[in-house]
């Protein structure tokens, strides 16, 4: 087993591996900028070294002066947790050339699949269903309308090393073409450092979702079944839960099946999650995160798995410890984003001082966060406080116990996404599940139904 880690990362996440860790008895290093030096992931750890100033994001994203600290502290391995340098194929490869252990998966498979017209070649060896789409980047707008002539519009041109949303442009007609490659490609180059677009039918009213897996170095994949991420605003992720209340048991079976394959084609090693938009009855491949995402907790609560170590024993050579015939969710569990922005005025960021936050307790509540009372929210990193995620034993008793947990939270300081969730949670379309990708940009009727 590994002996000690370096966690290139900080807030919520950081924390996550940190515990998780010290449970393995891994003695556990953060990294901190100017911003950070009093902050919680850098308290729970049992060393710390500086990295930077506090600059925008650039700390975290120095990756000489990581492998420095890894260095000095005389660490085993380095888990990035999500964001910043996790899915970097260059920050990762330069840890397997190190003599430090790699906490994700091998850099050759990232970057496979950070690039998107690979992504769908990998899934569609796999017999993985894919949007009809290319498999070749688009070289230029006559590409992009000869497409539309065989399929039809809408249309959506995304940047090959695209995500989040970004380079990702809807083309509604011919007459739109030519403005939206051009956006789609300076994103890609701005973003991505990657100008190559491809284009595949856009599906206009889909949900999110996702499968999530892991695999050992001993040809084990494992899927932990689904989670259903259609709450979102501009493609950012608010709601999630498990499992997703619009498949049937064998809908749900061929999902998995279909990314298990994916997965075991492209050799894939650690954590990961595969995307997927469902529509009509009908799954389409989207994308793969390589790396832990946010909200792994969700399956953690259903499963009984604690992901985070699983991934210390297959970076560390070990074959994974459950079986597939192990992996039995029960229940149902949501996970809310408590992110420091303001529903009312646009999710405009709110950083600051938490003044007050009293946690949500009580039966079937699990909360992960990077700040204690009295911390402060940052201005320059990413605005999420925490996660609550809710879980009972049908998804109508875990929303209703959701606007419990919710309302019983106390918060001063600074606005949250709490309004929001609580809006969200009275709203009939999400009670019944009629929502889609759509839902908050264009279905949800804002904050009337609020308790």
């Amino acid at each position: 087993m590994i002996d000690s880690v370096l966690v290139a990362n900080r807030g919520e996440i950081a924390v996550r591996v940190i515990q998780a860790a010290q449970e393995l008895g891994i003695e556990t290093v953060a990294v901190y900028s100017d911003a950070d030096e009093t902050a919680k992931h850098v308290r729970r750890a049992d060393e710390a070294f500086h990295v930077g100033s506090s600059m925008a994001s650039k700390s975290y994203l120095d990756q000489a002066a990581l492998i420095d600290a890894a260095t000095e502290a005389d660490v085993d391995a380095i888990h990035p947790g999500y964001g910043f340098l996790a899915e970097n194929t260059e920050f990762a490869a330069r840890v397997e050339d190190s003599e430090f252990i790699w906490i994700g998966p091998p850099s050759d498979v990232m970057t496979n699949f950070g690039e998107k017209t690979q992504a769908r070649e990998i899934m569609d060896r796999a017999d993985v269903p894919i949007v009809p789409g290319t498999t070749d980047p688009a070289e230029s707008p006559d590409d992009v309308t000869a497409f539309g002539e065989e399929h039809g519009y809408p249309l959506a041109i995304k940047a090959d090393g695209g995500g989040g949303g970004r380079g990702l442009k809807v083309v509604e007609s011919e007459g739109d073409v030519d403005e939206k490659f051009a956006d789609a490609k300076r994103e890609g180059e701005a973003y991505f450092d990657n100008p190559a677009v491809y284009v595949e039918k856009f599906l206009e009213n889909p949900r999110h979702i996702e499968v999530q897996i892991i695999a050992d170095t001993h040809g084990n994949v494992r899927h932990l079944y689904e989670r259903d991420c259609s709450v979102q605003r501009d493609q950012q992720k608010l709601i999630e839960e498990m499992p997703s209340p619009v498949l049937d048991a064998d809908t749900r079976e061929e999902l998995c099946a279909a990314a298990t394959r994916g997965v075991a084609e492209a050799d894939y090693v650690n954590a990961g999650t595969v995307e997927f938009l469902y529509e009509d009855g009908e799954f389409y491949f989207l994308e793969v995160n390589a790396r832990i995402q946010v909200e792994h907790t969700v399956t953690e609560a259903t499963t009984g798995i604690d992901l985070v170590k699983e991934q210390f024993r297959v970076a560390a050579g070990e074959e994974l410890s459950f079986t597939q015939d192990d992996v039995d969710p029960r229940g149902a569990a949501v996970e809310f984003r408590i992110n420091a922005e303001d529903p009312r005025n646009e999710f405009i960021p709110t950083p600051g001082d938490l003044e007050t936050y009293r946690r949500p307790t009580g039966i079937g509540v699990r909360v992960d966060d990077g700040v204690d009372e009295g911390d402060a929210v940052s201005p320059f990193y990413d605005s999420l406080v925490g996660k609550f995620i809710v879980t009972a034993a049908t998804r109508e008793e875990a929303l209703d116990r959701a606007t419990r947990v919710l309302r019983e939270t106390e918060i001063e300081g600074i606005a949250t996404t709490i309004p929001f969730h609580l809006a969200v949670l009275g709203d009939g379309t999400f009670r019944d599940s009629q929502h889609t990708t759509k839902y908050v940009d264009e279905q949800f009727d804002g904050f009337a139904d609020e308790q």
